[in-house]
């Protein structure tokens, strides 16, 4: 190995080591890796940011500004009430949803479909009587389903395009994927709605016709006033107070910053501030009971003379205002008038003031807002509702125009006669004139911190090869399976991109997978194309983890699901996707 090829393998390693770490933002750690290969002349210095103009980052991009005019438009809105209907069985909501869901995901981010759909799913599910875990995993899975479809349904499709286009000459056209990618995607989906849904383990904690968000416990704090009757009281005694009241005491924190939660036998004092962990409902009935406050000082005055103030749950996603940070860091009550009341994560019990916790991605947050601004908070701080209130206002007389503009775009850009990229800024150009998007909203749409990610890797990935790092490990890959014949080469190439996409991000396992296909195809004399649909498909398929897939992320909290869950449907649909994958590819892209 040369130097550049054992720098460049120890970077890329340590980016893998600090994705499963998870402590520090993967568009941070790609950002880092970047600068740092640049710096040891690794990366050309002329090539450090061609990334960011890729046409892959461009066109993730303008696939999300199109999806935010699509949803102000109305088409989304009117698709999604006229399949989340009450009254239909638990299978047959979970077929209409997942192919919905499915069909959305081929022409927009998944993510954002999986935003829109996934509150309408809850409250149906409530109004259903079954719990929202049984539908809301499924519908995760068929959102990643459907973005195999097309060029533009999953950043993993737009990567392994454009490679093909700098190694062979010719990106692949927008319908492309489908050959394969629809197949994969029906029996996926058939899967679901008849198997799948059933291996999802029904919650231990809760009764089988009551929904387990319902349920769902917050760690919240409440602060001791001068004239509560607990003051000289024991943390023994509100304990005993607490279990009739359905409500668990962690400890409490006085001013100095010391928490006590393991002696009983210690006194309240006024300003202690108690840690608790409840259901909404219990904690409004409790706080009440006691004469607690919400906090100290302004905020309970505000709580006081405030009228109409609602609670409101959301789920955090990865790229929030507040994800990562605290409500005190970014001013939640000061600029926006509320209160941080709790905080749900799955599994973790917490000893700090809610106020000072940093949140993270698929954390449930309890959130004391005035009625009239709810949408607007809601969406200033980049979170999605767990109830569908309307946040979005559609322009439901731009339906038609929202709709017919994206299409006509799309058609053109599948038969070749226009340029991806530039028939989406078309598309977005339209939706700013008529004002279907706003021009401030064109840069809250995108996922920025997708976009560093990518910018940040092309050039990690182009290094590869060019530095002959590719070419080495397709040597070991052929020394290994020398007498393999190709399929079964290609299965494991398969399995092998679909193992690393559970674990690490599916665009960086695109970004390095798609090359070693070209490479491994090339030395065995065959067509790269099959090998490229390989890494496409298995790149997107992430089912086993919550962290394989965002959508995986931030179901956990609102299903209540725990990280062996995942796996239990997961599984199946993996190998379901292997065995349906490779005899297609070898029939539509013939070796």
């Amino acid at each position: 190995m040369t130097a550049d090829q054992i720098i460049l393998f120890g970077t890329l390693l340590s980016v893998f080591v600090l994705f499963l770490w998870g402590r520090v933002r993967y568009d941070i750690v790609a950002f880092g890796a970047l600068i740092f290969a640049v710096l040891c002349g690794v990366v050309p210095i002329e090539g450090a940011f061609l990334g960011f103009g890729h046409p892959a980052t461009v066109i993730v991009a303008l696939v999300l500004v199109v999806s935010t005019g699509l949803v102000n438009s109305g088409a989304i809105f009117f698709i999604s009430k006229r399949i989340f209907k009450s009254g239909r069985s638990l299978q047959t909501h979970i077929t209409f949803s997942g192919g919905v869901g499915a069909l959305l995901s081929a022409f927009m981010n998944n993510v954002a479909t999986l935003a829109l759909l996934m509150p309408a799913d809850i409250q149906n599910s409530r109004k259903s009587k079954w719990q929202v875990r049984s539908s809301l995993m499924p519908l995760s899975f068929a959102t990643i389903l459907g973005g195999m479809i097309t060029l533009i349904g999953t950043p993993p499709n737009i990567i392994v395009s454009t490679v093909r286009e700098e190694h062979l000459g010719q990106p692949y056209g927008m319908f492309d994927f489908a050959y394969v990618g629809l197949i994969a995607a029906a029996i996926g989906l058939l899967y679901l709605s008849t198997i799948g849904w059933r291996l999802i383990p029904k919650s231990q904690e809760v009764d089988k016709d009551v929904d387990a968000l319902e349920k769902a416990r917050y760690c919240s704090e409440l602060t001791i006033p001068a004239t509560s009757p607990l003051i000289g009281k024991t943390l023994a005694f509100l304990r005993n107070e607490a279990i009739r009241a359905d409500v668990s005491i962690r400890g409490f924190v006085r001013k100095d910053g010391k928490f006590y939660g393991r002696n009983s036998r210690s006194t309240f004092e006024e300003e202690d501030t108690l840690l608790i962990e409840s259901t909404p409902d219990s904690l409004d009935e409790f706080r009440l009971a006691l004469s607690l406050q919400f906090s100290a000082g302004k905020r309970q005055q505000f709580a006081e003379e405030t009228d109409g103030l609602i609670l409101c749950e959301v789920v955090v996603p990865e790229d929030s205002r507040i994800c990562g940070r605290t409500s005190q860091a970014i001013g939640l009550f000061w600029r926006q008038r509320s209160i941080l009341l709790g905080i749900s994560r799955k599994g973790r019990k917490m000893s700090k003031q809610v106020r000072k916790i940093r949140i993270k991605p698929g954390d449930l947050l309890l959130l004391l807002v005035p009625a009239e601004e709810e949408n607007n908070i809601v969406k200033w701080l980049g979170c999605w509702p767990l109830v569908d209130r309307g946040l979005t206002v559609t322009q439901g007389d731009k339906l038609f125009l929202g709709s017919i503009v994206f299409g006509v775009a799309i058609l053109l850009a599948g038969s070749g006669l226009i340029y991806l990229p530039i028939g989406l800024a078309v598309v977005v150009l339209v939706y700013v004139i008529a004002k279907l998007v706003n021009p401030s909203d064109i840069y809250g749409s995108v996922e920025w911190s997708v976009i560093i990610l990518l910018g940040s890797m092309i050039p990690l990935g182009t290094a590869m090869t060019d530095v002959g790092g590719t070419a080495l490990i397709v040597d070991l890959v052929m020394k290994l399976a020398a007498d393999w014949p190709p399929w079964a080469i290609l299965t494991v190439l398969m399995t092998v991109t679909m193992t690393l996409s559970d674990v690490l991000n599916n665009t960086t396992t695109a970004l390095i997978a798609a090359p070693i296909g070209i490479e491994v195809a090339s030395r065995l004399g065959v067509s790269a194309d099959p090998f490229l649909m390989a890494v496409a498909i298995a790149a997107s398929c992430a089912f086993l983890t919550p962290i394989g897939h965002k959508n995986n992320t931030l179901i956990m909290g609102p299903g209540g699901y725990d990280f062996s869950d995942y796996w239990k449907i997961g599984l199946p649909l993996e190998i379901i996707i292997i065995t349906v994958s490779i005899p297609a590819i070898l029939i539509f892209w013939p070796l």
